[in-house]
């Protein structure tokens, strides 16, 4: 038998404020952004802004339906925007934020399993990774280099290759 241990590190900011001014202003975007979400079922309103290797930022906000728990999240909603408008080019970094109007905004939280899996697959397609910043409306901020720490023993194109 074999025991491995898988670790990575997340950098935390007590709040925005300590970040580097791209990244500040990426979040900010982030934070407003969520008021363009449609989320009347969950009350979990997400933004998400992404940085481009173009220049270019592309936005995203959740999207709920009548058929809860069915709609798309703010990550999957950028990214199928950032492959239609800019197809072939790499995300760099995303800002990813929330407003739970039923509790509070005041930590970090994290892409859900779905959201993960595309976000690897989508820097597996770029060949780039992308940095992840999360946080609240308010309070800590964590910066991850790359989403894939999110996703380990992921399932990937390459698992389901044939000989």
């Amino acid at each position: 038998m074999q025991k491995k241990e898988y670790t990575f590190e997340i950098t935390v900011f007590a709040s925005s404020d300590e970040l580097p001014e791209a990244d500040k202003l990426l979040l900010d975007a982030a934070r407003a952004f969520t008021r363009n979400a449609y989320a009347p079922y969950s009350g979990f309103n997400v933004g998400a802004v992404a940085m481009l290797a173009n220049g270019k930022t592309v936005t995203g906000s959740n999207q709920e339906n009548a058929a809860y728990p069915v709609g798309i999240c703010a990550e999957r909603v950028l990214l199928s925007t950032a492959s239609s408008i800019y197809p072939g080019v790499a995300v760099e970094t995303i800002a990813i934020s929330y407003d739970n109007t039923k509790g509070d905004s005041k930590h970090p939280v994290s892409p859900c399993g779905i959201c993960r899996q595309t976000l690897v697959e989508y820097e597996q397609r770029a060949n780039a990774p992308i940095r992840l910043i999360l946080a609240g409306l308010e309070g800590e901020v964590n910066v991850l280099e790359k989403s894939s720490l999110l996703l380990p023993l992921g399932f990937s194109a390459a698992d389901m290759e044939t000989k």
